[in-house]
């Protein structure tokens, strides 16, 4: 599994806006927005529900993860999608660093990638109460 995710009460902006806050807490800043749906109407003509991904960023553990292999930005930023289902739900899921970051066979970064998932585990359960 790459990923986890939860259901959330918020409407779609509702849930962008709590899950950027929720990440916050945990240090993180969202550096891209982008706007899925946006996008394929525009540039295809296709009506998609709600979806943006959100490129969140650690600046501290984003810096130790580059010291440790410079290559590592192609693994970077953490990404987060908030959608919106065919039932009008929405759902937040993160991708899981320590499953991504196996990729990398440097001392550290497993270390690095747990500390970086707990911290998204708790946006995770921040958004669930």
């Amino acid at each position: 599994m790459y990923g986890f995710d939860v259901k959330v009460k918020e409407d779609f902006d509702g849930a962008v806006q709590r899950v950027t806050e929720e990440l916050q807490k945990e240090g993180f800043g969202v550096l891209t927005e982008i706007d899925v749906a946006a996008t394929l109407k525009k540039k295809l003509d296709i009506d998609k529900r709600p979806y943006k991904i959100l490129g969140a960023c650690n600046p501290k553990l984003a810096n130790q993860a580059l010291d440790a292999d410079p290559d590592i930005g192609l693994l970077l930023p953490c990404n987060v999608v908030v959608r919106e289902e065919e039932d009008g739900s929405v759902t937040v899921a993160f991708m899981d660093p320590s499953a991504v970051l196996t990729l990398v066979q440097k001392p550290g970064i497993e270390e690095l990638a747990g500390e970086v998932r707990q911290r998204l585990m708790r946006v995770r359960d921040a958004l669930e109460g």
